[in-house]
């Protein structure tokens, strides 16, 4: 497609002529270059992480306004760093700024002196803190954190100096840098062939992929852990700057305030803090010449997953630019553009504009918008310097101020031991939240700096019901439901009100052990497709760590990985080695006595990637003699464990006498987009074992069974295990549930007995992010029976 030479395509030279102009005024401070040996954002050329720490660490030893640290390890090993990034002399004073800031988010030290505040937030600075990679394939945030930390060490623009005098930057290279290298590595593996810029067929986070943005408050993994107690509980940053990619054919950028609904728990200061700062950046870019940007739409501020800053102190900027074929550029037709959620990309409104024509997209484009929003950013932390630690502090004095008689005085829950650690100590005390031992359980009051983000994981959701003009619901961007109670151990926390009388505890501790321990002497098989699945790395993640070493000890025992040809991949991450025959003198396949398949959909499992699409050996799935190798396994005495939409390829493949009710069903009649629901239990079943007579299941996207007439008659033996409540009004415990009489008395875990062997049927998530502990016995049971 032939392009004129326009205002967008002079942003591109500007850009680059910025970056020459730095390196000559800046003769003593290395430039990315100098270190790469290409500026990042040149097309087909990607980092690595080591490349990328050397970088930091030259910036480091050049430049008195840059430190670089070391705060730990990375799930695969590799080094977790942050770069600190201000004036000389406020980098002098690095614990003077960390104890205004402080103090400033928890008023309840200085509350009775009257102009303390006011002195504070006169001394203090604005922290910002940019996040970057937590997304792998989004390959220009973590390449862009080289060009903002070398404009801020090197330029002397009156912009900048103002910057660093007013703010202290955490600039954090990347939150997956495992994942930095994963890409780079399949990249270069397929630059030059007709798959270049595609995804690598593997997360490129060891166990949870795209899900490790989605852990802001359950902490699994150890990046969450380590960004939350080595920065954002250290320095309480009033802005966060989380940098992002989305898809190639709509907007150009998207930008705060968000779309509707926002979770209401987040104080009203955040939401007018990000809708004025988002805004701000918006009008500013378009000033500049940049084209495509849009506010207000695609994105919602519902799930605390994405948001550990909302509920304390700090906005977060949500930065989405389009992507390119990682460093591969494209050309996007404007007829291709296509509308998102609030916006057409072809049509100038209140939410998007100006209109980008289409054209080529490099990665140099998306390196510029992201280094020009942050910019603005940051400009706009240090013109309002006082603004935004006023609103920082205004939002702690709100949150600690004591609360009137008949107000929500907090709740209480009865702890549990996971592990040896329990719930304060797995979720809420690293996130700051302050727990009473009381006579009646652990207490969790609300006049505490972060007791809004406690409320919000206690209470149950009531996800509005949003519909557009043809009377379809919206989708919300992730889930409708967060309720920890329930999915910890399927029961409601008790809210209290003020004024209530603590009594402490004249007992010991307040809970028991979580469930039965059993050894388990079994192989246990995981599924795993070369189109990669988070809810693989989910069950890996659970299966050889999760929250209770004792228990999962028995789990660990032979664990392995089987892909779409049923080759057998040792210790989970190394490539296939050799075919796993079916021998019918052993009831396993390949000595597995139970494989799991984890949630994914029927075709991914069954086609996989098609041909010319991927390399060869990576493409395919499970064909008819895997299908038939399946049958003969379970019949010989082998179980199969099928979890959420993976059931209906079982009921597909085996023609397993069991309806998916929800086959078919319009989204106008039938929605239940990630919400918590009740389930009865038959508990004489030994899948059900040690578990409540009602207990929960985790809904998205998943089946819902009804056993076939033709059961009666057939070789199949079906019991159902979990159902729904006949009454439709108490199928929803938490989230939205459009259509739940669809599904009342319907069955949502199954077991079917083929032969010697048996094949269960989940059609929910019992493993949901290494979240849902109350449903974990459903799925060792199912293992192990």
């Amino acid at each position: 497609m032939k392009m004129e030479f326009s205002a967008f395509a002079s942003l591109r030279l500007c850009g680059l002529i910025l970056l020459a102009a730095l390196t000559i005024t800046a003769q003593n401070i290395p430039a990315p270059k100098d270190v790469l040996g290409f500026t990042p954002g040149d097309d087909r050329k990607l980092a690595s992480w080591a490349q990328v720490v050397d970088y930091f660490q030259k910036l480091d030893k050049a430049s008195d306004r840059v430190t670089f640290q070391e705060i730990g390890k990375t799930t695969m090993g590799a080094p977790f760093v942050y770069a600190t990034i201000s004036s000389p002399d406020s980098l002098k004073n690095l614990e003077k700024y960390k104890k205004i800031n402080a103090q400033l988010a928890d008023p309840r030290t200085f509350l009775s002196r009257a102009k303390y505040a006011e002195r504070l937030i006169e001394d203090g600075k604005t922290i910002v803190l940019i996040t970057c990679g937590i997304h792998s394939t989004e390959v220009g945030s973590y390449l862009s954190s080289m060009l903002i930390a070398y404009k801020l060490a090197s330029s002397n623009d009156a912009d900048v100096k103002k910057i660093l005098d007013n703010t202290i930057i955490l600039l954090v290279p990347s939150l997956n840098p495992d994942g930095v290298d994963i890409v780079k590595n399949w990249y270069d593996k397929t630059l030059g062939t007709p798959f270049e810029g595609t995804d690598p067929p593997e997360l490129y986070h060891k166990y949870v992929g795209h899900d490790d943005n989605r852990d802001w408050y359950a902490f699994t993994q150890v990046e969450t852990q380590l960004t939350v107690d080595k920065i954002h509980n250290v320095w309480h940053p009033q802005i966060v700057n989380d940098i992002h990619q989305q898809g190639s054919l709509g907007a150009r950028l998207f930008l705060p305030p968000y779309m509707q609904p926002v979770e209401p728990n987040v104080p009203k200061q955040i939401v007018e803090g990000y809708t004025e700062l988002g805004n701000y950046i918006a009008a500013d870019l378009r000033k500049q010449g940049f084209q495509g940007i849009t506010t207000d739409s695609t994105y919602d501020a519902w799930t605390p997953s994405r948001a550990y800053s909302h509920y304390h102190g700090g906005v977060r900027i949500l930065s989405e630019t389009a992507s390119a074929k990682l460093a591969t550029p494209i050309t996007v037709k404007f007829e291709d553009l296509r509308p998102g959620l609030g916006f057409d990309p072809k049509t100038q409104s209140p939410t998007f504009g100006p209109v980008w024509k289409g054209g080529e997209w490099h990665l140099r484009d998306i390196t510029n918008y992201m280094t020009a929003a942050a910019f603005s950013l940051l400009n706009h932390a240090a013109n309002n310097r006082e603004e935004w630690l006023s609103r920082f502090y205004h939002i702690g004095e709100e949150a600690v101020r004591p609360r009137k008689d008949g107000e929500q005085f907090g709740f209480v829950f009865n702890q549990f031991s996971l592990g040896g650690e329990t719930l304060d100590q797995l979720i809420l005390k690293p996130a700051g939240v302050e727990i009473t031992e009381t006579n009646d359980g652990a207490l969790v009051r609300f006049d505490q700096p972060y007791g809004a983000f406690a409320k919000a994981l206690a209470e149950r959701q009531n996800y509005p019901n949003l519909k557009n003009e043809r009377g379809e619901p919206i989708q919300p961007y992730d889930v409708t439901a967060h309720t920890l109670p329930l999915l910890l151990y399927g029961v409601d926390a008790k809210f209290v009100n003020a004024p209530y009388q603590i009594k402490k505890p004249t007992w010991g501790s307040s809970g028991a052990d979580f469930g039965p321990c059993r050894k388990i002497n079994i192989h246990i098989g995981i599924y795993r497709s070369f189109v990669p699945a988070i809810d693989e790395g989910w069950t890996r993640f659970i299966l050889e760590s999760a929250f209770e070493p004792n228990c999962l000890q028995a789990f660990s025992l032979g664990n392995r990985v089987i892909t779409d040809d049923l080759k057998l991949v040792e210790k989970f991450d190394n490539l296939p080695d050799h075919v796993v025959q079916y021998d019918s003198r052993v009831p396993v396949l390949g000595n597995y006595g139970t494989i799991i398949f984890p949630d994914q959909s029927p075709n991914s499992i069954r086609n996989g990637y098609p041909k010319g699409s991927m390399p060869d050996e990576y493409t395919g799935g499970i064909d008819d003699n895997g299908v038939e190798n399946l049958r003969n396994y379970v019949q010989a005495g082998g179980t199969l464990v099928f979890l959420n939409r993976s059931s209906d390829f079982a009921i597909e493949q085996f023609n397993l006498p069991i309806r998916d009710v929800t086959k078919g069903l319009e989204r106008k009649e039938f929605y239940i987009p990630g919400s918590i629901l009740r389930t009865e239990l038959d508990l004489t079943s030994p899948i059900a074992k040690g578990m409540p007579k009602e207990s929960i299941a985790w809904f998205e996207s998943g089946p819902v069974f009804e056993v076939e007439g033709r059961a009666v008659t057939s070789d199949f033996g079906v019991r159902v295990i979990a159902r729904y409540p006949s009454d439709p009004k108490q199928i929803l415990l938490s989230g939205w549930a459009l259509g739940a009489e669809k599904i009342a008395g319907k069955a949502a875990l199954v077991e079917v007995k083929i032969g010697k062997g048996k094949i269960i049927l989940f059609g929910f998530r019992p493993q949901y992010r290494g979240q849902a502990l109350a449903t974990y016995p459903l799925l060792f049971n199912a293992l192990s029976n």
